[in-house]
């Protein structure tokens, strides 16, 4: 009883307060969309379909960050900080790298990404003149996530968490100064969103680098153990990045198709699409905590050796994704005519957000639980081709097809194009279950000695 509870503690100190950073940097998301939402329908269209190209950028920087959680929770594991220290030094150049060539794409060629998504003028427009300003926070969403993979697994989660509460309240009151004109400042509608949102990313990152530690991973005052000198083992650190990066590029790719998909069924459909978005956020973020902490917590028992603990904690974060899950479903179900009076658009886009958040609520435990396996558990011992195949699977044999069959050849409506796009979570799931139980994706990391 007593390790039982020692268990939920621990994963409460270390989900917790990445769930409330999570839905606070949904947040960004949801303010911005709330405050467009009173411009109407071509803002509203416009903001969400630029998010969904940035994504990609945003799934690639997460797979980056998520290597180095795997590097730093197994080597943090193993006592070997030196080892820690270099994989976190590698993944932060090539994280600002990525940023890099992002950047230049976004601020060069936004009109020409914005027309693959939309063929109405206005709503392209709108969408291309907000990511051309977005693709400045590129390069601190790079360095925020790096150092808030390092922090967690740290076990300091709450720095990260501190950061991004300031950066929020910066961004809500930057978007009610910019988006309407307040105060002095002139009415720049979606374009006010995209720089309040790029100030308020500068802000977290250089407010988490103010709280870094003078050196990352030192030795600690009587701590041995430390570990030998250690280069980085290339080829295991590219058989990790690899199948993450072409995974999280490809899964993106498919939800971008998934935009492509609404943008070409009206800008309605488009629209209430958009509107879900912060509610998914918020719930995924309140749960995608469980997922970090079973990168680390699993992670951790890895590098020790400790293989049945490893898969008895994932079994138990498993079963407390699913009962949050299932009250969260059922909170959306019941808030979700509250919510689409929030905005300014038609009765139409009200109606469809509705029932797509109906469809979202049913889905959303499938969901939860593939972001529980996939991130944090099966990836946590290095063997991130299975989570690779599982979402390539699952995205473009059931997910795409099914998308462009419902929309384009059965002739449906939004909500039933979205319900049939999320039978992949189902698939997915199963696959995912699969190989959990075969136990092969535990896996201890080693590092090459020098």
């Amino acid at each position: 009883m007593k390790n039982r509870e020692s268990f939920f503690k621990t994963v409460c100190s270390l989900a917790v307060p990445v769930a409330l950073q999570s839905m606070l940097q949904s947040s960004f998301s949801m303010v911005d969309q709330i405050m467009i939402g009173q411009l109407g329908g071509v803002s509203v269209a416009g903001v969400g379909l630029a998010g969904k190209f940035a994504s990609i950028y945003s799934v690639i920087i997460s797979a980056v960050a998520a290597v180095a959680g795997i590097m730093l929770s197994q080597y943090l594991g193993q006592n070997n900080r030196r080892a820690a220290r270099r994989g976190f030094c590698v993944n932060l150049l090539l994280g600002v790298g990525i940023a890099a060539c992002f950047s230049f794409v976004c601020a060069r060629f936004p009109e020409r990404i914005m027309g693959v998504y939309t063929a109405d003028g206005a709503t392209g427009k709108t969408a291309a003149a907000y990511m051309a300003i977005l693709s400045g926070t590129f390069l601190p969403m790079a360095g925020a996530a790096l150092l808030s993979t390092a922090f967690r697994c740290m076990e300091r989660p709450r720095v990260p968490l501190y950061a991004s509460m300031l950066s929020a309240a910066l961004n809500t009151g930057l978007n009610y100064l910019l988006i309407f004109g307040r105060l002095g400042f002139p009415a720049m509608g979606a374009e006010g969103a995209a720089i309040a949102t790029v100030i308020a990313q500068l802000a977290n990152v250089l407010l988490m680098l103010a709280m870094v530690p003078k050196r990352l991973f030192q030795l600690q005052s009587g701590e041995k153990g430390n570990g030998p000198r250690t280069g980085l083992n290339w080829r295991q650190y590219l058989s990790m990045l690899l199948p993450l990066l072409v995974c999280e590029v490809v899964w993106s790719l498919g939800e971008n198709v998934y935009a492509a998909i609404y943008g070409r069924m009206g800008t309605d459909a488009a629209a209430a699409m958009t509107l879900i978005n912060p509610i998914q956020g918020l719930v995924i973020g309140a749960l995608c905590g469980l997922s970090q902490a079973a990168g680390i917590l699993v992670g951790k028992r890895l590098g020790s050796g400790d293989y049945p603990g490893a898969y008895a904690a994932g079994e138990k974060l498993l079963l407390y994704g699913a009962a949050g899950a299932l009250i969260l479903s059922a909170a959306v179900v019941l808030t979700s005519g509250v919510y689409v009076e929030i905005y300014r658009v038609s009765e139409g886009v009200k109606a469809m957000t509705r029932q797509i958040l109906l469809v979202y609520a049913f889905v959303a435990p499938v969901k939860v639980l593939n972001m529980i396996l996939g991130g944090g558990i099966i990836r946590s011992g290095g063997r991130t081709k299975y989570v690779m195949l599982i979402d390539l699977i699952g995205t473009w044999c059931f997910g795409v097809p099914l998308g462009l069959l419902a929309a384009f050849v059965l002739g449906l409506s939004i909500p039933y194009v979205y319900l049939l796009l999320s039978l992949e979570e189902g698939a997915r799931l199963g696959m995912s279950m699969l190989v959990f139980r075969g136990k092969k994706w535990m896996n201890r990391l080693e590092a090459d000695s020098q």
